[in-house]
């Protein structure tokens, strides 16, 4: 019988992303707690954590927290407003250095991505030599740290480099990955999210050694054939391949008022808004969606989502909004105040000028609404955010909702 070649999976994870770049640019930063969000207000901000250095870890500071509460828990951190196009262009620099050790390189998160290096032996070497190879390109081209971890498939090699952050290695011999994930608790199996951790531990689970050595029938009768895979992947079993140019899933943007706020015309205007710059970020990614979602958050921090899908792949900022308006006027808050509102687009794909089926059949006013949403960005692109369409502009002796009762932006 013909022996498959084993895999060498590699796993590289940017330490604390958006708060090293931080202390990458600015050195009086470094050694200090460092927070990026939404602005805390002295402890009265409403937006959340977007990342956290370690040294703000240890305050109990970590990403989706309220910014409120980070501030009460470290009011000596430096907090600071998040840079996207600084963090952007970082990652595509670690990107194109990962490309130098293998051919295939799928990115997850702007700062996590998987390599297959099987066959480069020769070239980097494998193990720690391959590590420090890595590593090293790294801080050469960023200056900033990655924890690594390597196996023979995609979620060990994962959960190998969480556990050996920041700026670590931790390599899962080949052969040995039941062994290695048996005594790690529920928080590191790949795939297990809080509620189904919390349904496992309700079932007596609370290792991952404990589900691997389970009947597979008591997962499934919880889980349905989600249960089958839970208990691959606790066993250490994982084929899925490294995806060269894998690509988005979804793209969002939300608000998040200083004050709730009840009032439907204000909301729909601020969708308006949402929906407008949502939109033209995703033409500048040449990304077209068929799946809008609206998230909104109520007084209290009760989440709701609602989601259609569309039936063509769309990026115009017509269609999006009057989607997602309709969505939300189809939500039933009774009564209750909006903390957080926001628009999510999914199911992407690539497309580009060459793809006429995006536009095809399309009616007059169709078109030209989309021929104004193209008019619109060459203009922002020459003259800046300045330019913006007259919907968004006050009338005399008013103002827009947004700025009359303030929100921050995620």
């Amino acid at each position: 019988m013909k022996q498959h070649r084993q895999r060498i999976i590699v796993h590289v994870d940017m330490d604390a992303f958006y708060a090293s770049v931080e202390q990458l640019d600015n050195p009086e930063y470094r050694g200090r707690p460092v927070v990026v969000g939404a602005d805390p207000e002295g402890g009265k901000g409403r937006g959340v954590v977007a990342a956290a250095s370690y040294e703000a870890r240890k305050y109990g500071i970590h990403s989706a927290l309220p910014i409120s509460t980070a501030y009460r828990r470290c009011p000596d951190a430096v907090f600071v407003r998040p840079h996207f196009r600084r963090y952007e262009e970082l990652s595509k620099k670690v990107m194109n250095i990962l490309g130098e050790f293998s051919p295939a390189v799928e990115q997850i998160s702007i700062d996590e991505a998987f390599l297959d290096c099987t066959g480069t032996e020769r070239l980097h070497g494998s193990g720690q030599t391959l590590a420090a190879g890595i590593e090293r390109r790294i801080k050469e081209g960023t200056g900033l740290t990655a924890s690594i971890g390597i196996a023979s498939n995609k979620s060990v090699a994962k959960i190998a480099s969480e556990l050996g952050k920041p700026n670590g290695l931790t390599i899962c011999p080949q052969g040995k990955e039941q062994e290695f994930l048996a005594g790690l608790p529920l928080k590191y199996l790949w795939g297990a999210g809080p509620k189904t951790r919390e349904k496992l531990e309700s079932l007596g689970f609370h290792t991952i050694g404990q589900v691997a050595s389970a009947v597979q029938l008591q997962l499934v009768q919880p889980f349905g054939k989600y249960g089958i895979k839970l208990h691959e992947l606790a066993n250490g079993i994982d084929d899925r391949p490294v995806h060269t140019g894998a690509r988005r899933k979804s793209i969002s943007e939300e608000i998040t008022f200083r004050q709730d706020v009840d009032e439907d015309g204000l909301i729909e205007q601020v969708l308006f808004e949402i929906a407008d710059r949502l939109t033209r970020h995703m033409r500048q990614k040449w990304f077209a969606g068929r799946t809008v979602t609206l998230k909104i958050r109520l007084s209290g921090f009760e989440t709701h989502t609602r989601s259609r899908s569309l039936p063509d792949h769309v990026n115009d900022l017509a269609t999006v909004r009057s989607t997602a308006v309709q969505l939300y006027r189809e939500f039933k808050r009774q009564g209750r105040r909006v903390r957080l509102i926001g628009i999510g687009v999914s199911n992407l794909r690539f497309h580009n000028a060459s793809q006429p089926d995006l536009f095809q059949d399309e009616d007059h006013e169709a078109s030209g609404r989309r021929s104004a949403d193209r008019v619109l960005d060459m203009m922002k692109d020459r003259y800046g955010e300045k330019v913006t369409r007259g919907s968004f502009l006050p009338v005399t002796g008013t103002s827009t909702g947004s700025s009359a009762n303030g929100f921050s932006r995620k």
